[in-house]
């Protein structure tokens, strides 16, 4: 893999090359976080690498392994790495104690790593063995890169993601359901990439009715294709349903259904039943079953029902919208909510980022109780 040949001038120029690299593990990682590791002695990049599939080498491995391979030695160099270096044993040995035997000279990290089995001891190690630590360099790209771990990890919950593609006056579709395109080409592949870097896709029965979907990735490869789950209050779904075809599914449910259940099960998808007081989909607690199951984003594409419902709910950190430059006049909508008695009710949102996508706008925008603390 080519490497970065720039001369790295500044902790700065070091991390953003880190974090390029950490970008390249975006969709094999999980649940392992994203990162990136480059190793820089007189201004030049002497080995670089990034975090492989989960069990396999962490990115300072990766890049010490990637210097001796190039004949370089790493004792004294600087080691830029997106994220403290772990210092448990999990699927891998500590990379803070392999970086302390191989006479790293100084570590810079982006951020400490919020998983209560580091917090702050890999760096502590490394001071300890009397290497130079430095932190915070780039904190915010290497938050957003992983903000699905953080998630996890400060909160249990995966981070969720609400994806729409809409008209300028605000229709998903027509009044009949027709849908197919409202957005261009170009905002329907950047959606794919955005449904990659998930690890579970969330629809409703209603739009397995509707539009008979497979919401798998197409464009974008995926060696861990991201997991389909369908909530379906009744078992409703019929056998021959496109997104039943492939992967298997989680199917989750508010009572058992003994013999469609069986048949799910049967053709190898799991039955999740989680019930709320109303007789639907308890959607918190998936959320949190979710988590539990080492879910690190979330990506949803529903009708305006479960769309309502996961905000209603809470559920919804922030909403990735595409706004196509046309109008449809009356037709289906984003979310069918109910209407508000006072303005001062209204659910506050914040944008986060705005951008252009062929013809059309894509904004992502983050509901105001979507905060995770990233400090310790």
């Amino acid at each position: 893999m080519a490497h970065d040949s720039a001369s790295i001038l500044n902790d700065t120029d070091g991390m953003a090359l880190a974090l390029a690299w950490a970008a390249k593990g975006m969709f094999i990682t999980a649940p392992n976080p994203r990162i990136g590791c480059v190793i820089v002695r007189d201004g030049v990049v002497i080995g670089a690498g990034h975090t492989q599939p989960a069990g396999q080498a962490h990115a300072e491995i990766q890049a010490m392994r990637d210097a001796a391979a190039r004949g370089n030695d790493v004792r004294g160099a600087t080691a830029y790495v997106t994220l403290e270096p772990c210092s448990h044993y999990g699927r891998t040995p500590p990379c803070s104690n392999a970086l302390v035997q191989a006479g790293i000279g100084r570590v810079v990290a982006a951020m400490t790593d919020p998983n209560p089995l580091v917090a702050g001891r890999g760096l502590a190690q490394l001071e300890a063995a009397g290497i130079a630590v430095t932190s915070g360099v780039l904190a915010e790209q290497a938050y957003e890169l992983n903000i699905g771990f953080f998630s996890r990890m400060r909160r249990g919950l995966p981070w969720v993601r609400l994806k729409v593609a809409a008209s300028l006056d605000g229709a998903t579709a027509l009044a009949g359901g027709e849908s197919q395109w409202i957005t261009g080409p170009d905002a329907r592949a950047d959606g794919h990439a955005w449904r990659a870097r998930a690890q579970a896709i969330v629809t409703g029965i209603g739009t397995i009715k509707a539009d008979d979907p497979q919401l798998t990735v197409r464009g974008v490869e995926t060696p861990l294709p991201p997991r389909r789950v369908i909530v379906d209050s009744r078992l409703e779904i019929p056998l021959d349903a496109r997104i039943l075809q492939g992967e298997p599914c989680w199917v989750v449910a508010a009572a058992e259904q003994p013999e469609k259940s069986a048949a799910l099960r049967a053709a190898g998808h799991e039955v999740i039943v989680l019930p709320n007081a109303r007789g639907k989909v308890d959607l918190p607690a998936l959320m949190q079953e979710l988590g539990r199951r080492e879910i690190n984003e979330v990506h949803v594409e529903a009708g305006s029902k479960l769309n309502a419902s996961m905000v209603r709910e809470g559920c919804v950190d922030e909403l990735l919208v595409y706004l196509a430059p046309s109008l449809i006049g009356p037709g289906q909508g984003m979310f069918e909510l109910p209407p508000l008695a006072r303005l001062s009710d209204k659910r506050q949102l914040r944008f986060h980022d705005l951008a252009r996508v062929g013809d059309d706008i894509r904004i992502l925008a983050r509901f105001a109780q979507s905060t995770i603390n990233t400090e310790e």
